[in-house]
Formats: C-alpha cells, sequence, structure tokens
C-alpha cells in the first residue's frame, strides 16, 4: 500500500499480529491500513455485526465527518483539542472524503459542511468500511467479548470468548459508554487500568438537556429554527445559535446537543432561549407594535402566532405569565416589555442531562498525557494502542467525532513500530 501523498510507507517491523478490539469506525478503518500495510490484524467484535453505533449515527445517515480544513476539527474540539494536531496533519477531513470517495462511497457535503453518503444510509458507510476490510484480508471474528489483556514476554495475551489470541501489538477501539446497547459498554477503560492509565471522569456529551418545564404532546414534533440557547453558571456564559428541538422533558436538537457538551462538568445552569436573535430588542419592539396596530382588535394569542410557531404558544404563555386572551388593545407597555424579555430571555429551568447511555458520545476516558499524539501508543506500555471514543477527547457534533476516529486510528495503523 502507498501512503497518503503516494509515497510508500515505511514499516520497521512488517507482517506483525495485531489484535484490534472493537469493529467501530475506529477499529476497522484501522484494520484495513494496518492489513493493506503488510500486518496480520484479526478484529474482536462483541456484537454479531460491526459498526452497530455507525447505523445509527446521524439519524440512520452517518454524518462521516465535517468538508472543512483541519484547523475547524481542532476548533470544535472540546476536550484535549492540542492531542489532535499530528493525528491530523497526516488524515484530515479532505483525506476522509477522498478515502471514501475512491473506496465505492460516494459522498455529499450539506448545511454546516456536514458530510454524508450521497445514498443518506449509513449501511453504505459500514458495507463500504467492511467490504474493505475482507478484501485486505482482515480476521473478523464476532461475538468475541474480550475479558482481559495481559503484558506477555513476547507480545500480549488476549483472553476472549473464543479463547486465547497471541499477538504484537493490542488495539483498543471499545469506544465510550454511550449507546451501550450498540456494544460501548466501557469495556476499553477497564482494559486501560490493566495496564496502570488514568481514566478521566466520564461524561455524557451530545446529549438532550433536560428541563423542569413540562413539554406539550404537540411541540414534540416541532423544530425552532434559528433561535438561540445561552447557558450560564459563575464565569461561564455560552451561546449557540441554530436549530432546537423538545423531547419529553427535555430539548434536543442540534445547539442543545452541543451546549450539553460544554455544561456536562458544570452544576447549577440557568438556560435562556432567544426566539428572535436576529432582531435586537428595539427592532423587536418595533415589529410588534406594528402588529398591534395592525390586529388592534384580536388578541395577545394571535399577535403571538406572527411572531412563534403554533405549537409552542401555550407553552411560551404559560412559562412567561404572558395573557394570550388579553385584547391588544389592553396590552400595556409593562406588558409589552415583558414579552419582550421573555422572547429574548426565555427562561429554561435545567434539571441535569440525561444519563450517559443516551449520549451520542462519551466525554472523558483514557487521559492523552498517557498516549503518545503521533502514534496513539501508550506511553506506560510499548505496543498497547488506544484509538477513537475511548480516549479522553470529544467535539461538537457535525461529524467532528467520527473525523477524531478516523484520524487517530490511521495514526496508530501507521506508526506500528
Amino acid at each position: 500500500m502507498r501512503a497518503k501523498g503516494g509515497k510508500k510507507s515505511s514499516i520497521l517491523n512488517p507482517d506483525m499480529k495485531i489484535v484490534c478490539i472493537g469493529a467501530g469506525a475506529s477499529g476497522l478503518f484501522f484494520s484495513i491500513i494496518a492489513s493493506r500495510l503488510g500486518h496480520e490484524v484479526t478484529l474482536l467484535e462483541s456484537n454479531d455485526k460491526v459498526g452497530r453505533k455507525l447505523m445509527i449515527t446521524g439519524k440512520g445517515r452517518c454524518n462521516i465527518t465535517n468538508n472543512c480544513p483541519n484547523n475547524e476539527v481542532i476548533e470544535k474540539t472540546i476536550t484535549n483539542p492540542k492531542f489532535l494536531y499530528s493525528a491530523l496533519s497526516s488524515f484530515g477531513p479532505k483525506d476522509t472524503i477522498e478515502w471514501f470517495s475512491s473506496h465505492g462511497c460516494e459522498l455529499k457535503t450539506e448545511r454546516g459542511n456536514r458530510v454524508f453518503p450521497i445514498s443518506d444510509k449509513a449501511s453504505d458507510i459500514v458495507d463500504t468500511l467492511l467490504t474493505n476490510a475482507k478484501n485486505s484480508g482482515v480476521k473478523i471474528l464476532y461475538k468475541q467479548k474480550v475479558y482481559a489483556i495481559s503484558k506477555e514476554e513476547n507480545g500480549f495475551k488476549v483472553v476472549s470468548r473464543g479463547g486465547d489470541s497471541y499477538c504484537d501489538k493490542v488495539v483498543i477501539a471499545t469506544g465510550g459508554k454511550s449507546y451501550p446497547l450498540t456494544g460501548s459498554t466501557g469495556d476499553g477503560y477497564f482494559f486501560a487500568k490493566q495496564f496502570g492509565h488514568t481514566i478521566t471522569p466520564l461524561f455524557p456529551a451530545l446529549c438532550p438537556i433536560k428541563i423542569k418545564e413540562e413539554v406539550r404532546k404537540q411541540m414534540l414534533s416541532l423544530t425552532l429554527k434559528n433561535v438561540a440557547l445561552t447557558a450560564k453558571e459563575g464565569k461561564f456564559r455560552k451561546t449557540i445559535f441554530g436549530d432546537m428541538e423538545f423531547l419529553p422533558g427535555s430539548i434536543s436538537g442540534p445547539i442543545s446537543l452541543s451546549m450539553s457538551s460544554l455544561i456536562n462538568k458544570l452544576g447549577k445552569v440557568e438556560l435562556r432561549l432567544d426566539f428572535k436573535p436576529a432582531l435586537d430588542e428595539e427592532k423587536l419592539k418595533n415589529r410588534i407594535l406594528r402588529e398591534i396596530e395592525k390586529r388592534h382588535g384580536e388578541d395577545v394569542g394571535s399577535m403571538l402566532e406572527s411572531l412563534l410557531p403554533y405549537e409552542i404558544i401555550d407553552f411560551f404563555a404559560e412559562y412567561s405569565n404572558t395573557l394570550i386572551r388579553t385584547k391588544l388593545s389592553e396590552f400595556t407597555k409593562s406588558d409589552r416589555n415583558r414579552l419582550i424579555e421573555n422572547l429574548k430571555r426565555f427562561p429554561l429551568t435545567y434539571n441535569g442531562l440525561e444519563s450517559i447511555d443516551k449520549g451520542i458520545i462519551t466525554s472523558g476516558g483514557v487521559n492523552v498525557r498517557e498516549v503518545d499524539s503521533k502514534t496513539m501508543e501508550s506511553k506506560l506500555t510499548r505496543g498497547v494502542y488506544f484509538i477513537g471514543e475511548v480516549l479522553d477527547v470529544d467535539a461538537f457534533t457535525g461529524g467532528y467525532n467520527l473525523q477524531i476516529a478516523l484520524s487517530t486510528a490511521y495514526a496508530a495503523a501507521t506508526h506500528l513500530e
């Protein structure tokens, strides 16, 4: 195989026996690259299929990467972004797009530079990885839960359901603890501890934010477009613009998911929702005055229909103390100011985050100070590698986390010395 750029990769120890644990995005991609570089790779998967989590990402469409420069991935990485400089320089978003496009999976770029298979089917991403793994000679063993890994005199012993495997190098690509039904049960942290590694505290990331307000049934099909969510605690203050959705007892959608990754380590958080971020208070006041003049004989509820989606008006009215049956002719300046305040800074009562098993990814993991950022090899035990979500690296939604998985996998596969 020729590495990126057409130069043949140098391998100090070709034909090594490698065991990779976990057949998600990072495990599959690592196995393909390592096998094509001349290594004998065995991929152990606890499920009866590969890529279980990949199949449900992006609502079943799989946002495989983001069509952006490498530095943007760094900027969108929340935890330990500097750790990724080397891996991204070796294999970045442009390389991901080129790799999948040249290996049988056509891609397209959508809003926010999010990259999806042109078919809108996550199965095409999984099939591409699986087909190339098989064609590259990777030995894939299913239903192989791994119980222990030990350092032997000449390599490693991996104890799994199917028996003992002996190898020169072992790669841990087991994912985090989110979506445990897909096989991400946190086993990688246990293995890392066996080799003396520190596991940083685990938190849910990219997950719904729970609120105490009662979410109406009619709101569950509603997507709020172009709103702004602000979170505050002490000196922390962050505002994110975009789309938001309601779930029973929580808020979700792009801005809520991204915000969850910023507040998951905080305590008492104040949440405020701006329904009209494109309008400052003066412009919003003038718009309301025009509506009052135009609808003078109507009530407040009819005016709100010009400002908010119909499905949310009752919710907004209850939690902002807005009397929607009040005639606009009786709508005072004080009422108007209170309405503006709530349209611009509507309070949502923070009630924590959903549990880690409902997060798209896990924040926390193997301490990256104990891992070589160029090779993904353990600094504590030579021959052990960590790739993908098991590492303490997480990013915003938008394809960045899968790019991190692929970049760290490529780094490990091309540095098996």
